[in-house]
């Protein structure tokens, strides 16, 4: 039995980094009006459940979630469930009629409108909560409350809403509204602020697609002025570009990056495929050429940097030879981060219908194709690094005295690999510190300092 009367609220965050930061936002807008943040959902009156609906197999995390904590509601250990974001979005009267036990479902228009929304399961008052919005128009600044879930040193800054393009195999339009992106003073105030007392060593900036940033305002990409601005401002020692379409990589982004001692020697750079028949199918809007063009101006203009990549296996169509093309090109650009998916059919995508849907099997031989070969590159560039000095950010301790784990520049947080580090000396997340490389593995690097 609780006996405090705080009405307390438990989150559950799935998916990327973007939905990651909307559940600070929820969770900031419910603290400020008195609600009390658990981070156990026994210990809570509602588990709210931010889901992602990407792709197959995030959906289905996202149901199995749902329904362990309406198990809990059923058994008495929690009084109400609440489903939010990108599902609810997409499937959200689906949700409502099948899910009956579940109390709420809210989209993606009203993360900072939770407090209003949740008023009735604070009350006590039986009624179903559902507010899907068919074009959500949502876009946080810098006033908007927030409740930290990356550890103190380290931040998520996203920097547009919604998404510009219109990827055959995607849905997230659907789910986010078109692009919308914040002004330059809203994202470096943010910035600022979050550097006074915090001690950010590194700032992610993150988006649908961070290299449109501004397009929607006057029809230029305004990243390189961002970059600048948030260099000139000190915002932290590093910044990260994340999820940079090849297509709006320009000149002007190549040579401001190259500039700034800030900015990370790191791109996210997803190609998807290689092959211009592949590319055009999946309307990426980008051919091979102009992929080309970007990874060796990234590499010219920033010596040593780590370019991530992901690629889709098994479109509709991809034929034997499309494919060879693929593991040809990765062969020969050897990029340092890569992750792979097999091609998921999105009902309500262009791709769901289209002709010459591969079977699974194939999907599957040619998603361990891509990362055996993968793994080969990566244990190579890791070797290529013993005996060398890199710098390492510092994340936490390790379980085991003089033990910590941090990560190199070329290491995003939670998609990449990491830096085991062997001292004597006492380090705190956030610190910098020079690792000597003594060993490497597949994804990660060994050393002392």
């Amino acid at each position: 039995m609780k006996t405090d009367t705080a009405f307390k609220v438990h989150l559950v965050s799935l998916g990327c980094a973007r939905t990651l930061v909307d559940s600070e936002v929820a969770l900031g807008g419910l603290a400020k009006e008195g609600y009390a943040i658990v981070h156990e959902p026994e210990k809570a009156d509602v588990a709210i459940v931010n889901t992602c609906g990407f792709i197959e197999e995030a959906k289905m995390e996202s149901i199995e979630t749902i329904l362990r904590l309406c198990q809990m509601k059923k058994e008495g250990r929690l009084r109400a469930v609440v489903v939010l974001g990108c599902l609810a979005q997409r499937y959200g009267a689906e949700l409502q009629k099948e899910l009956g036990e579940v109390d709420g479902v809210i989209g993606t228009n009203s993360f900072a409108d939770l407090p209003r929304l949740l008023a009735p399961l604070r009350n006590k008052k039986s009624e179903k909560i559902f507010d899907v919005t068919s074009h959500p128009r949502y876009l946080l600044d810098e006033t908007t409350p927030r409740y930290r879930l990356t550890p103190p040193h380290t931040a998520y800054l996203k920097i547009s809403e919604g998404c510009i393009n219109a990827c055959a195999y995607c849905v997230i339009p659907q789910m986010k509204g078109r692009h919308r992106s914040r002004s330059i003073d809203s994202i470096v105030n943010e910035a600022k602020a979050r550097a006074v007392g915090q001690q950010t060593s590194e700032i992610n900036l993150i988006g649908q697609d961070t290299a449109a940033y501004g397009f929607d305002r006057d029809r230029t990409f305004q990243l390189p002025q961002l970059l600048e601005a948030l260099a000139e401002a000190k915002a932290a020692p590093w910044i990260r570009l994340l999820y940079a379409h090849p297509a709006h990589v320009t000149e002007a982004l190549v040579e401001t990056m190259g500039r700034h001692s800030a900015i990370c020697r790191y791109v996210d750079f997803p190609i998807e495929h290689s092959h211009d028949a592949v590319l055009k199918r999946m309307n990426r809007a980008v051919t091979r050429a102009k992929m080309e063009w970007g990874i060796e101006a990234l590499r010219r203009r920033m010596p040593g940097a780590a370019i991530r990549t992901t690629v889709i296996v098994g479109f509709p169509g991809e034929t034997d030879e499309e494919f060879e093309d693929l593991l040809d090109f990765l062969r020969q650009t050897r990029f340092e981060r890569l992750g792979t998916f097999m091609f998921s059919r999105e009902e309500g995508s262009r791709a769901y219908d289209m002709p010459d849907q591969l079977p699974q099997k194939v999907k599957e031989e040619r998603f361990r194709a891509v990362m055996s070969l993968q793994r080969e590159i990566s244990n190579q560039i890791q070797e290529s690094f013993i005996g060398k000095e890199v710098q390492v950010l510092v994340d936490e301790k390790a379980g085991e005295d003089g033990v910590y784990y941090g990560r190199t520049e070329a290491d995003a947080p939670e998609v990449d690999g990491q830096a085991i580090i062997h001292t004597e000396r006492k380090l705190a997340p956030g610190d910098f510190v020079r690792m000597r490389v003594t060993d490497a593995l597949e994804y990660d690097l060994i050393g002392a300092c």
